[in-house]
């Protein structure tokens, strides 16, 4: 499993522009092969910053989300929104850690 969290700071004027970008591609997304899961996120601390998290199966999968019309396009667009560059990183999980109270609760 593949984790994907993409950082982006928006104009501040672009947000409500953003936000219909998104809710117009988050189920085409979500329902690209590969895709297991999509959340998007505020920072708190700074109202113009969002970030998505994702899980891909594979990062062949992810490679071919991004090598897809569907991304092409919708990056296209909300790059143009952008105050700043966005960050992005992947990584893979190792190690998942659960308190002893709700191991007890799985076993």
């Amino acid at each position: 499993m593949l984790v994907r969290i993409v950082r982006m700071t928006f104009q501040e004027d672009k947000l409500m522009a953003f936000h219909a970008i998104f809710d117009a591609s988050k189920q085409h997304i979500r329902s690209f092969p590969g895709n297991c899961h999509l959340e998007l996120w505020r920072d708190p601390d700074q109202p113009n910053v969002r970030m998505t998290y994702s899980l891909w199966s594979s990062a062949e999968a992810l490679e071919a989300y991004r090598k897809s019309e569907l991304f092409r396009t919708t990056w296209a667009a909300t790059k143009a929104l952008f105050a700043e560059r966005a960050v992005a990183f992947s990584g893979e999980k190792l190690e998942e850690i659960i308190p002893d109270d709700e191991l007890s609760k799985i076993t």
